[in-house]
């Protein structure tokens, strides 16, 4: 059985701010030195903002020690569960039925 999840999962600039950034008292500044990105961009991701890019997974994965698919994943569950409670257009899609496919 499926378990359903009520709560939205965390933002992966979230698990950034509270798990690495803020125990490693690192500003927006460090950060985006580290990373090599501009601190607008970096200041977007921890603000919940914009999402992660897979170019920014592999950054964040190189400075601290961890895998890029961490993040891509953080950020799936996050847009995933959005996507499926906060808007109506995926729900037009209607099933395919196997039986019209037909057997030669």
């Amino acid at each position: 059985m499926k378990r359903i999840q009520k709560r939205p999962p965390l933002h992966p600039g979230v698990i950034l701010k509270y798990d690495y950034v803020v125990p490693l008292s690192m500003s927006v500044t460090q950060l985006s030195e580290y990373l090599g990105a501009s601190r607008v961009t970096v200041s977007k991701i921890l603000n919940k903002r914009t999402s992660v890019t897979p170019d920014m997974a592999l950054r964040l994965s190189r400075v601290f020690n961890t895998s890029p698919g961490l993040w891509m994943n953080l950020q799936k569950k996050y847009d995933l569960w959005y996507a499926e409670h906060h808007t109506t257009e995926w729900q037009k899609a209607r099933p395919f039925e196997a039986s019209y496919i037909t057997h030669q």
